[in-house]
């Protein structure tokens, strides 16, 4: 009876507008209390210890063992890294961590993991201990399906923040930790940590903070070799096999004169020591990746052994090398965080990587590492594709650096209408105007040379953090030269519908043509990729095998409904090639003839006609002002020769 009171009483309660208005039933969202420590900047009680054993090769598994000491009983929370610096995005490899078995004194310690946050893990700490012992694996990819594959049969990449917890309510600067690493005999490792002690085959360091140690990384080998480029400035190089290093004395001439030219630039170094970590493989997961006083970076095997070939792939190291000085000391003040859970903010990537991409043609052009023609054909391809790239009229680039977090960088249907990380590309187009405006205007007496020194030099030797704003970009740049530079940034970097970056190719007395045959950069790129790149006929790229992609947004092959993954059969009746393709395409200029294809997509064939009458068409970039190239003025060494 009182039941059934009850029940009346609820149903009065529902008024006929009240049902109405609801219809249904509608919960209430529970409240989720904040139950992470914020970050603080005070000093941890105690020094981490960090053990990593790394020998299991075969498998791939590091096996961790941490110490951690605790100032009180009740519940510790740890932290697995998410956001971490130079990847723009929350990367933390959370999902090949197993194992994770937490004691004190030998006796297992209950945890949880949270689950509004999978990256922290609660451990109840009993009264009286005074630090806790935690134990976990990490389960690296064999195989690229899985993720980037670290460990190889010859080498591998010890990324600290994939064996490794923290305590959460600390600045991770606060946090002291002491790593030890074991090797597999016979290998050498390499990372840009201080006070190093070896006994076998175990590396111990002295004492770091945490956030330097996640910012230097190892790379070890079983085939190692390393180079003095001077300035404090090391080249150490791991490769599948011993005969890739063997490098000749103009090659280390040329990675010296990098660093040289750098140093010229920027006028100071922001560190006390530099590591290039370079691995020359076909088997370790690819990676280009900036430390304040390392990077991490991969080549194919031949880097060395068959230089002149490889030409187009020798901009990453100047790349890696400049985020020393962009990114890594001059930091973006919304990129900069406490830890390694608070969120990244990239709006100013565009001169974090944008700037950064710049510098590293103009540093391969003066220090020799890669040639003029290739410089100028990598600015022709940018300049090309985003003279014909459709999202532009709805997209700036300033929104581009969310790609990161929006899209983790992955392949996309369109690229071409959704756009991906154009700050880099687009960015380095940009600052190529601001360069050649600066000239202008000053009769070569200033240069963007002048803003990189005063923004981004400092204290030979200061590696702390120098974060910075919009406004303080503007105030540099109208320091060398006033102008309306605040205008100048926003319209080319916050705003959609802008037309292709190409005031700095005209600036430097060039203009962006169209030629029926590939520039050198996009010959080289197509001949490492083994593909052919079409956007500017047929409007698609196609593979080795026939298999097209990027498809552009409402080119030729897009009208014909031809999408990514479909197969090129045959051309003209007759099997897929590369030649005949082409031969297609020339064919088709007489404005009558269509290309013929047979297509295959999900194991259905189909005949297509594409009505293109343009001819193969690369871009290059053509000089058309008399008297001094200016790019060779950009391009001149600033070194003492």
């Amino acid at each position: 009876m009182k039941k059934q009171l009850l029940v009346a009483i609820a149903l009065a309660a529902l008024t006929p507008a009240a049902l109405a208005q609801t219809g249904n039933s509608r919960p209430q969202p529970v409240v989720q209390p904040l139950t992470i420590p914020l970050p603080a900047d005070k000093p941890y009680p105690g020094t981490m210890q960090l053990k990593v054993d790394a020998t299991d090769v075969a498998r791939g598994i590091f096996r961790v063992r941490q110490t951690i000491p605790v100032a009180k009983a009740g519940k510790l929370t740890l932290l697995y890294p998410e956001w971490l610096p130079g990847k723009h995005a929350p990367r933390g490899a959370i999902a090949e961590m197993a194992g994770l078995k937490p004691t004190a004194g030998g006796k297992p310690l209950s945890w949880t993991r949270q689950p509004t946050d999978v990256y922290a893990f609660d451990v109840d700490v009993p009264a009286g201990v005074k630090s806790i012992d935690v134990t976990f694996e990490f389960l690296s990819p064999t195989r690229s399906s899985e993720g980037r594959v670290v460990v190889t049969p010859a080498m591998m990449n010890l990324q600290w923040e994939q064996v490794s917890l923290y305590p959460a309510g600390y600045f991770t600067r606060q946090i002291p930790v002491q790593l030890e690493v074991t090797l597999p005999d016979g290998w050498t490792g390499v990372a840009a940590l201080d006070g190093l002690k070896m006994s076998g085959n175990r590396y111990s360091y002295a004492p770091t903070n945490y956030e330097v140690l996640v910012d230097s990384p190892m790379f070890a080998g079983r085939h190692f070799r390393k180079w003095d480029l001077g300035h404090n400035v090391t080249l150490n190089v791991v490769a599948d096999e011993a005969q890739y290093l063997d490098a000749r004395p103009d090659h280390i001439a040329r990675h010296a004169a990098l660093v040289s030219e750098t140093v010229a630039l920027f006028g100071s170094r922001p560190f006390d020591r530099y590591e290039f970590l370079l691995a020359l493989t076909d088997e370790l997961g690819g990676i280009g990746l900036e430390h304040h006083r390392s990077s991490e970076n991969s080549r194919k095997p031949d880097y060395f052994t068959k230089w002149d070939d490889n030409d187009s792939i020798r901009g990453l190291l100047p790349h890696e090398l400049v985020h020393s000085w962009n990114g890594k000391y001059r930091r973006p003040d919304k990129l900069w965080t406490p830890d390694f859970r608070t969120p990244m903010q990239g709006n100013l990537l565009w001169v974090y990587e944008g700037q950064t991409s710049y510098w590293d043609l103009v540093l391969a052009g003066r220090s020799g590492m890669q040639s003029k023609e290739m410089i100028l054909g990598e600015w022709a391809t940018h300049a090309g594709f985003y003279s014909v790239q459709p999202a532009r009229e709805w997209r700036a680039v300033e929104d581009t650096t969310l790609d990161p977090v929006i899209a983790a960088r992955k392949p996309k249907p369109f690229a071409s209408w959704s756009r991906g990380e154009d700050y880099y590309n687009e960015g380095s187009l940009v600052w190529l105007e601001a360069d050649m405006l600066i000239r202008a205007a000053t009769n070569h007496t200033r240069s963007l040379d002048d803003f990189a020194r005063a923004f981004f030099g400092g204290r030979d030797g200061d590696w702390g953090q120098n974060s910075y704003n919009f406004d303080d970009v503007v105030a540099a740049l109208n320091a060398v030269h006033p102008y309306d530079w605040a205008g100048f940034l926003r319209d080319r970097f916050q705003k959609p519908e802008r037309p292709a970056p190409l005031g700095g190719i005209e600036g430097a007395g060039y203009r962006l043509v169209w030629r029926d045959a590939p520039n050198i950069f996009d010959r080289d790129r197509m001949a490492q990729a083994r593909n052919l790149d079409l956007t500017h006929s047929l409007g698609m790229t196609i593979d080795k095998d026939g298999i097209a992609s990027t498809i552009l947004w409402n080119g030729p092959a897009f009208r014909a409904d031809i999408v990514n993954g479909s197969k090129i059969v045959a051309v003209d009746g007759t099997s897929y090639s590369r030649e005949r393709l082409e031969a297609a395409i020339r064919a088709a200029t007489d404005g009558k003839t269509p290309v013929r294809l047979l297509v295959e997509r999900g194991g259905r064939y189909r005949n297509v006609d594409i009505a293109y009458h343009g001819g193969l068409r690369w871009p290059h970039l053509e000089k058309v002002r008399t008297g001094p190239d200016w790019f060779d003025r950009l391009l001149a060494p600033k070194r003492q020769l």
